[in-house]
């Protein structure tokens, strides 16, 4: 009669269920260690909601509760330091720095938008398939430094990534207008064409007479749609509905 080999199920005196079971568990613990980042950062994030949508909708908001928001994104940001989370704090801080419900100082200011160029700058490194970013940082250079080609070459970006996406246009037609000294000629006729092709696809046009300031402005958005049947006249009407409402 053979024995029972009372061995069989064991290594170096260690049950192999008892093994598997413990390496269950490791795995588990290790799982929460690397997960724990994440899992924070996004607690994180979530308290800087509340004030990233009151700036978003221009809703009345205490410098307090930006600062804290603030605050918390840079937490974030350190438990995670993803694209997305750059990108998230970038908004915060354009947001707050050009807030009308507080006034910061010109210091504090520049600040926030040197900090979201910087945020901007390393989120879009990682994901550049971004036309809502790249629009933000073209306005965010056009503030801290003015018309430059620093600020086209990310407004151009922003129309390549999402040419066709009409409510990112009344943002772009501002910022042509004001980036047209530092645009090249064929800078100035590649938006000239997607302006014209936009009017087309456009079902309202009132944006583009919003984004008239100057009779300079005019003269460029008459320009742009100047193959456009009946784009004169209506701009026409448009603008002078828009002096009527003025006081």
């Amino acid at each position: 009669m053979t024995r029972p080999d009372h061995t069989e199920g064991w290594v170096l005196g260690i049950s192999i269920d008892g093994l598997l079971r413990g390496l269950l568990g490791l795995g588990g613990a290790l799982l929460v260690w690397f997960a724990w980042p994440v899992m924070k950062s996004a607690w994180q994030a979530q308290r800087a909601d509340p004030a990233t949508t009151a700036l978003r909708l221009n809703y009345k908001i205490s410098l307090d509760a930006v600062l804290n928001a603030i605050d918390a994104l840079d937490r974030a940001v350190e438990s995670d330091p993803t694209a997305g989370r750059y990108l998230q704090r970038s908004e915060l801080l354009v947001g707050a720095a050009q807030s009308p419900n507080f006034a910061p100082t010109e210091q504090q200011r520049t600040e926030w938008l040197k900090r979201a160029q910087d945020d901007l700058a390393v989120g879009l490194g990682d994901e550049p398939a971004r036309g809502i970013q790249w629009l933000r940082l073209a306005s965010v250079r056009l503030a801290l430094e003015g018309p430059s080609q620093r600020s086209v070459e990310p407004l151009l970006m922003s129309i390549d990534t999402a040419p066709m996406l009409l409510p990112l246009w009344p943002v772009r037609l501002r910022l042509i207008l004001d980036n047209w000294p530092a645009l090249t000629t064929s800078q100035r006729e590649k938006v000239a064409l997607y302006v014209a092709r936009t009017w087309q696809l456009s079902p309202s046009h009132g944006w583009f007479a919003d984004a008239i300031r100057t009779p300079i402005d005019e003269l460029f958005v008459r320009y742009f749609v100047r193959s456009e049947a009946g784009a004169q006249e209506e701009l026409t009407r448009l603008l002078a509905e828009r002096r009527k409402k003025k006081p």
